[in-house]
């Protein structure tokens, strides 16, 4: 699937968000401005890569979320611990069929961000970078990340392989750094 589908697939998850995006476009890595390219165009779990960019850990909020069946979408944020500052947006569409019950019932129950439930049950999981987005923030993003209309700022399409299995795709935006 090609960057733009991918996004569109995500963001329709949710269809009663204001417009998140003015624009979204996919940009190589290699042309990425830093700190973006190091938090994004990497293989790793994000919530790893913002804790250290952001020198603390990070809490998830659920903004919305659904199930339907085995497979598991939510539109969230990640904060820095103890404050309201909002380091990442994202939604995550997951197919629990991958993992074990108690990785499913620990997401289900929103209070650890993704990457640290894998991680803490040690399900064995490769990161696929899938395009790196120059995004200009659209009234819904802008509305979420408590920035103005118009920022621009970085994302990822990204799937993660939980024990060898496209488990779950996600989309995930850093707030603006520069």
């Amino acid at each position: 699937m090609n960057p733009q589908d991918e996004l569109d697939a995500l963001v329709k998850l949710f269809p009663n968000e204001q417009r998140l995006f003015e624009r979204a476009e996919h940009v190589s890595s290699a042309t990425t401005p830093e700190p973006y390219k190091s938090l994004l165009a990497h293989y790793h779990h994000m919530t790893i890569s913002m804790e250290e960019y952001h020198k603390s850990p990070v809490d998830v909020i659920v903004l919305d979320q659904r199930l339907d069946e085995n497979v598991y979408s939510r539109k969230i944020l990640l904060v820095k611990t103890g404050t309201e500052q909002v380091v990442q947006f994202g939604i995550v569409r997951f197919n629990f069929d991958y993992v074990t019950q108690a990785v499913k019932d620990e997401i289900l129950a929103g209070q650890i961000p993704l990457g640290r439930v894998l991680i803490n049950h040690n399900v064995l999981r490769h990161v696929d970078l899938g395009a790196v987005l120059r995004i200009t923030a659209g009234p819904g993003l802008a509305n979420v990340m408590h920035i103005e209309p118009g920022q621009v700022t970085y994302g990822r399409l990204a799937t993660i392989f939980c024990n060898q299995q496209p488990a779950i795709d996600l989309l995930e935006v850093s707030a603006p750094l520069l």
